[in-house]
């Protein structure tokens, strides 16, 4: 699997850029699955995501997703297309 894996709570340690390959439609529906899970059942998934410093991965609920971002615990946002993979 690519990207180091972090603690969420170090997200805010890292410069957020976009990804080489915007994905954004590609991932809609498993990001809104992903939000269901957690949501639903405190299910956990796996989101990597493009740093200055490279993919970084975390294993976190999404609690909620917009047409920009995606927001995880403490309110801490993910630009969408800063996303490689998210996976469950």
């Amino acid at each position: 699997m690519i990207g180091t894996l972090i603690e969420k709570e170090s997200i805010n340690n890292y410069k957020i850029i976009a990804a080489e390959d915007n994905k954004v439609e590609e991932l809609c529906g498993k990001l809104k699955d992903a939000q269901r899970l957690g949501n639903e059942f405190k299910s956990k998934v796996t989101i990597v995501f493009n740093t200055e410093d490279g993919p970084m991965r975390i294993e976190t609920t999404v609690w909620s997703l917009t047409d920009k971002y995606i927001q995880i615990k403490s309110g801490v946002l993910i630009p969408l297309s800063s996303i490689i993979s998210v996976e469950y």
